[in-house]
């Protein structure tokens, strides 16, 4: 891509998008542009409104208190009749785990998908007491969703039963792949149907879709076949417990898990309340094989000798409420014993990676080794790297691309790979989150922009806490906290108390402000005799300059500052 192309989507971003014409179809991403994480795409023509996937981010450093991140649902908050349905691609969080927060505005909005997909999406929606108006579609599957024929074709990943979907409207045909790989000797034997998609390049894609996370990838991704002999190697040179922590939707690695340990005679139990959950459901519908007599319930493991246990956990990630990181802390039920196995069995997601390495260091700490990817073939990728995404493009022939499913250096890199394809490089459209891309008899052009901002989900509340609340956070937990209090008497202008001054996480002693009390006083005393009509509120702006400017200088620190002025 180069300059010009990307300097005219930035011009376009900043319209207002006209309104939609009848024949027009309209695509906003409502998240997973610009992110790995909160995918969530809306099309709608002529009225009516079909979304693909509806997934959480998961939050970083910077955003502390955060459970999940969801998609800005302001765009079609007050058109949600006009939602025909919702396609899942598959079940991971980052596609299915904003489905419950979306159903709470209401909750009959159609949804479809594979019959593992809706599987975990129904269990989670029982916990939120949301009943699901499933319907389970295969791939081949065509199906009538409003003004979308909705065509179903298989794709691998890294979970099974993930599906791409292709759109017929009037407006023009869309192919969306979802997560996918293609791996040629998958586990389960279900490959990406590249016959399929072919087919849909002989019938013509007018827009293009693909997943962009691996696209500065090159080559092809390893298959996941590859993992099984490795593990099977750590397994049998461990001494005592082995621990491996993946996502707790990443059926295949748990079937290798579970494979190894059978060979060499260990017990495996589950840890984490949605390992437990998501591994029964796949066990129950037969996405998973359980070798008989391997699974034990987690209270039988303090029955057996440490080289007869293996412990499958959650927390690959370095989340901090996860199993892993709260074994790493010292803090759950499982405790790490010197000579313990640790195998982390996934790729780091992009700003995880400072929360892994402290799981890391914590783990090495109490005397376990610790594998990961960087040091052995323990996990593979479950997208398609550059290699596998121009056979994509040479046998789709797309006339528009729009990337999807990454940060903007992933979407960058996939759009030089449609323009090196063939695709012209106009029809390259690289978007970001609430980008608005219109299409009419096959052209697809980038239009405007629509608001689309984070939403905060924390506790029980969502959306109320903002990027500001996060910020007093950030400070509070890295700079501290300074209270000033002071008591005046308007009537003659002196101050009666104070300025009393109180500080929380600096590390100086409190008599090291009595320097700068005379002159918050001063300030004070001079504000009420030039305006006796001062409000308390100007007060304490005064008061927070005067501090916040002497410790900037003093203590070389910027802590949040909250000033009290009360009238006697």
């Amino acid at each position: 891509m180069t300059e010009s192309s990307v300097g005219k989507a930035d011009a376009a971003r900043m319209q207002t998008p006209a309104k939609l014409k009848k024949g027009t179809m309209r695509i906003v991403p409502l998240g997973g542009l610009g992110e790995v994480g909160r995918n969530m795409t809306v099309f709608e023509l002529n009225g009516k409104l079909l979304i693909i996937d509806c997934g959480v981010l998961f939050p970083e450093e910077h955003q502390p208190g955060v459970d999940l991140i969801l998609p800005d649902f302001s765009y079609i908050k007050d058109r949600l009749d006009d939602v025909v349905g919702v396609v899942l691609t598959h079940g991971h969080e980052d596609h299915i785990g904003a489905v419950p927060y979306l159903l709470r505005l209401r909750e009959d909005i159609p949804l479809y998908g594979s019959k593992l997909t809706l599987a975990f999406v129904e269990a989670k929606l029982a916990e939120h007491r949301i009943k699901a108006n499933s319907n389970i579609v295969v791939e081949g599957e065509v199906a009538q969703i409003g003004n979308f024929e909705c065509e179903f074709v298989a794709v691998n990943h890294s979970i099974p039963d993930a599906l791409a979907v292709f759109l017929r409207t009037e407006a023009g045909t869309v192919l969306h792949t979802g997560d996918f790989k293609m791996d040629q000797l998958p586990l389960d034997g279900r490959i990406t149907d590249l016959r399929h998609f072919a087919r849909l390049g002989e019938e013509g894609v007018d827009l293009f879709l693909p997943d962009s996370t691996n696209a500065e990838v090159p080559g092809f991704t390893v298959a996941e076949r590859e993992i099984g002999p490795v593990l099977e190697a750590k397994f049998a040179r461990a001494r005592r417990r082995i621990i491996v922590a993946s996502f707790s939707s990443h059926v295949h690695r748990v079937q290798q898990v579970l494979d190894a340990a059978a060979v060499h005679g260990r017990k495996v139990a589950f840890i984490g309340r949605s390992m437990v959950r998501n591994m029964g459901i796949a066990e129950r519908l037969g996405y998973l094989d359980v070798p008989q007599g391997v699974l034990v319930d987690l209270k039988q493991i303090d029955s057996l000798p440490d080289h007869k246990v293996v412990l499958m956990s959650t927390g690959s990630q370095g989340e901090p409420m996860a199993a892993l990181s709260r074994m790493a802390n010292g803090e759950h039920k499982v405790q790490i014993n010197p000579g313990d196995t640790v195998i982390l069995a996934s790729s780091l997601i992009p700003g995880n990676e400072n929360s892994v390495f402290r799981v890391i260091n914590g783990l090495m700490r109490l005397g376990a080794e610790v594998i990961h990817k960087g040091m052995a073939k323990v996990h593979v990728s479950g997208h398609a790297s550059a290699g596998e995404l121009l056979y994509c493009y040479n046998i789709l022939r797309p006339k528009n691309v729009l990337p999807v499913h990454g940060e903007t250096r992933h979407l960058i890199a996939n759009g030089r790979l449609a323009a090196q394809s063939g695709v012209p490089e106009e029809n390259v459209l690289l978007a970001e989150d609430g980008s608005v891309i219109d299409m009419k008899d096959g052209v697809a052009q980038l239009v405007g922009q629509v608001e689309c901002g984070y939403v905060y989900v924390d506790g029980s509340k969502v959306g109320t806490i903002t990027d500001d609340d996060l910020k007093d956070r950030v400070t509070l937990g890295e700079e501290g906290f300074i209270s000033v209090i002071t008591v005046i008497n308007r009537q003659n202008g002196t101050i009666i108390s104070g300025p009393d001054i109180h500080a929380r996480g600096v590390a100086e002693e409190d008599s090291v402000f009595n320097e700068i009390k005379p002159k918050i006083a001063a300030a004070i005393v001079e504000a009420v005799g030039n305006n006796p009509n001062h409000s308390t509120h100007q007060l304490q702006q005064i008061t927070r300059r005067v501090i916040g400017s002497w410790v900037s200088r003093k203590l070389r620190r910027r802590p949040m500052i909250v000033p009290v002025v009360l009238e006697a």
